[in-house]
């Protein structure tokens, strides 16, 4: 692999690939109106987006802002359509092929054939390694205080000149990166662009290669923001969370939020949804609360008739898909037999997307 990118915009800037990017910006919201509207002349508006780049007359549209509460409250941005087509060819033909591959190998976040549940294998075996070999050992937990609003756009931009010899390519990296902002927006990057997760993970990549070069650090897992060092001391602890919080603040311009800590290995890890031991998994406190709450909620409906019990069950099956990476059979049989509307009588039930729950199956797990 080449150390930087290198003349290669001109042939990856065509109109199949714009296609390619289209047919992954709409998956799963094909049904919205405003993609509805854009296929309506798709052509023409592909050979038009891709003429306004070659061109250089292409620029970000204006952002339509909102907020989410789950998991915790932030202001999420979204652009235009044609704009997430034009991530996501951005992303797919210079980012994953040419950066992420650089990326350490215990970096989980946004990265094909990775995720939280194999973050959770990693952190798991990392305890086992050191239990077995340490006995009792201690865990640096730490994340980034309001990592997204906090990335400094220009110290972004240096990094990836590191990466871009390609002069057309850093010019519309440098387009992407500072188009369309605030006036008085001097730090943050926008939570909701494809692009955003991938600059992110660039920008923490610079902290994992400090952390795996030059400390030697073999037991870090991050997911995005959150990250898990093992150590054998408490005092090796202090000393990693001192030069860590040094690094961030200056080369990156960030800090650790004030819930980053180091404690004695036997209170286990929470991470990635899961209180991870090096026997065993947990589900989180607040998970288990969110789906009780899930559960009187669809009670209530399911006796005033009014639930969508194909809903339930698509969200029911989501979330044991979510507890089958745990030890939590008990847990499953309570909650399922806390459903009202799980009858006996019905065999199953197509959901959309051909989705088929058995309930035959979640009421031999009800009454074992």
């Amino acid at each position: 692999m080449p150390k930087k990118i290198n003349n290669c915009f001109d042939d990856k800037l065509t109109f199949e690939k714009l296609m390619q990017a289209h047919y992954r910006a709409k998956k799963h919201k094909t049904y919205k109106p405003e993609i509805i509207k854009y296929e309506l002349n798709l052509e023409n508006n592909i050979i038009n987006l891709l003429n306004s780049i070659k061109n250089k007359t292409y620029s970000l549209g204006k952002y339509h802002t909102f907020k989410i509460f789950e998991p915790k409250e932030r202001m999420i941005k979204a652009l235009p359509y044609k704009d997430r087509i034009v991530h996501q060819w951005y992303i797919e033909e210079f980012i994953k092929p040419y950066i992420v591959p650089r990326f350490i190998d215990s970096s989980f976040a946004c990265i094909d054939n990775k995720g939280t549940h194999m973050a959770v294998e990693k952190v798991q075996k990392n305890l086992q390694i050191f239990k077995r070999n340490y006995g009792d050992f201690w865990i640096l937990k730490c994340d980034i205080k309001k990592f997204f609003y906090s990335i400094n756009p220009d110290i972004l931009f240096n990094i990836l000149k590191r990466y871009i010899n390609d002069k057309k390519l850093l010019e519309f990296t440098k387009l992407l990166i500072f188009d369309n902002r605030e006036s008085d927006e001097k730090v943050g990057i926008p939570i909701g662009n494809y692009t955003s997760q991938y600059f992110a993970n660039i920008y923490l990549n610079e902290l994992d290669q400090y952390l795996k070069r030059e400390l030697k650090v073999s037991s870090l897992v991050r997911y995005m923001d959150d990250f898990i060092i093992l150590a054998k001391t408490k005092s090796e602890c202090i000393l990693l969370k001192k030069q860590i919080s040094s690094f961030l603040s200056k080369k990156l311009e960030l800090e650790l939020n004030q819930k980053s800590k180091y404690y004695p290995s036997k209170m286990g890890v929470n991470f990635c949804g899961y209180r991870i031991f090096p026997t065993h998994r947990l589900l989180r406190l607040d998970s288990k609360k969110k789906i009780k709450r899930k559960v009187r909620i669809w009670n209530k409906q399911y006796h005033n008739n009014c639930l969508d019990i194909a809903h339930a069950i698509q969200s029911i099956n989501s979330w044991l898909g979510h507890t089958s990476h745990s030890n939590s059979h008990n847990l499953e049989k309570r909650i399922l037999s806390s459903c009202d509307f799980l009858y006996t009588e019905y065999t199953n039930i197509t959901i959309e997307n051909n989705l088929i729950l058995d309930i035959q199956k979640f009421n031999n797990i009800k009454y074992e």
